[in-house]
């Protein structure tokens, strides 16, 4: 596909937005980036007091090169490409003059409305959330950098509410025994989970319904739970397993949360509601004063119980779920967030340090949202024409 026939043989003009979601700390971009983008010859602006919630203050925005602009529109006027955390809202897009580029998460699945604003205002829009899991594209993964900082705020949450100490002590009045940390799902928040509690010297269990899972939980030094059968097929490929064999997991990971003192759930399908790993019968066999977090919360929560945005207690469970995790470390999830931006952009810009004039780099091809007044998402574009997944 091609660029906007507007984007010129000129260093591109690049805007940060000051995100306005309720509870955002973050910020697209910061000045290390910033730094290296206007060595690289562009034109960065950044909308006043953006990186103040994530402690990177205007200053340090104008000693790495950057402009600040007073109002988002003299942010936005001229600007080639805009840089978001937060999914844009209609306001937002209608803002965003016709023909620029938009880069961040979008909410491809969800966010319908601000997609049909982009496409009427013939806005490119790149999600992030669209970057294909390949190794090319690992240091643009910002589904992943954002999942690291949430796996660390989970446990840091879930030590926070929990009445007991994590790791083990020796004291005058006797040995205490270190508390028991369970995480249901080992992708990258898991993990980053995993490895955060053991650092605080809890014992660490894990369950992942992927077996693979297990060498990369172990490495760690947590339990893997994993039932004792033979679960190969033909061919070395695993088998279904049967429904006597499910029963038997799931009490195997019930009897788990039953025992531990922190849960952190993980489980999470994109564009669908979050499986349900905690039962309210579960929850019933737990210890006073255990804590569940909820990672998955905002999509319905793996914890039946679990009320996104709320801490409630119920028999004596304190059950946490938590929006927006990445946001309670907003200095190095922004950080990390911005780097993933910067690799981005590098497919944008050619080495002249104008835009690029044909999206065929399959990383593009992939992230692309909206474009020349369509749709490009098939599965934004089929909720929009009212077709049924």
């Amino acid at each position: 596909m091609s660029a906007p026939s507007g984007s010129g043989e000129r260093p591109a003009v690049i805007a940060v937005v000051k995100e306005s979601a309720e509870g955002e700390l973050r910020v697209a971009t910061v000045p290390d980036v910033v730094q290296k983008l206007v060595s690289s010859g562009h034109q960065v602006r950044i909308e006043h007091s953006a990186g103040t919630g994530a402690f990177y203050p205007d200053e340090l925005y104008t000693a790495a090169g950057a402009t600040i602009a007073a109002s988002r529109a003299d942010l936005l006027k001229g600007a080639d490409i805009v840089l978001c955390v937060q999914p844009p809202t209609v306001g937002d897009v209608e803002q965003v003059s016709e023909g620029s580029l938009l880069v961040g998460f979008m909410n491809p699945s969800g966010n319908i409305d601000a997609i049909k604003a982009m496409r009427d205002r013939k806005i490119t829009s790149f999600a992030l959330e669209l970057v294909p899991r390949i190794t090319r594209a690992q240091g643009m993964d910002a589904l992943s950098s954002q999942a690291t900082a949430g796996g660390y705020s989970a446990v840091i949450l879930g030590a926070g509410n929990c009445p007991k100490f994590l790791p083990m002590l020796t004291t005058a009045a006797g040995t205490i025994r270190p508390a028991t940390v369970l995480i249901l799902g080992a992708g990258v928040a898991g993990l980053m989970a995993i490895a955060t509690a053991k650092r605080l010297g809890a014992l660490v269990e894990a369950y992942d319904v992927r077996r693979a899972a297990g060498e990369q939980v172990r490495s760690l030094g947590a339990k893997f739970l994993e039932l004792e059968i033979n679960a190969e097929g033909q061919g070395g490929y695993a088998r279904e397993l049967t429904p006597e064999e499910k029963a038997l997991e799931q009490e195997m990971v019930s009897a788990a949360v039953a025992r531990a003192d922190i849960v952190i759930t993980t489980a999470a399908i994109p564009g669908r509601k979050a499986p349900v790993l905690i039962t309210k019968e579960t929850v019933l066999r737990m210890r006073p004063g255990a804590v569940i977090v909820d990672l998955a919360a905002e999509t319905g929560g793996n914890c039946e119980l679990t009320q996104a945005g709320k801490t409630i207690q119920e028999h004596g469970v304190t059950i946490i779920g938590p929006r927006n995790l990445p946001a309670r470390v907003p200095f190095h999830s922004s950080q990390m967030y911005a780097k993933n931006l910067q690799a981005f952009l590098a497919l944008l810009v050619n080495k002249e340090g104008s835009l690029v004039k044909d999206y065929t780099d399959e990383i593009l091809v992939a992230s692309l949202l909206t474009h020349a007044g369509e749709v490009c998402f098939a599965p934004a574009r089929n909720i929009i024409g009212g077709v049924k997944p």
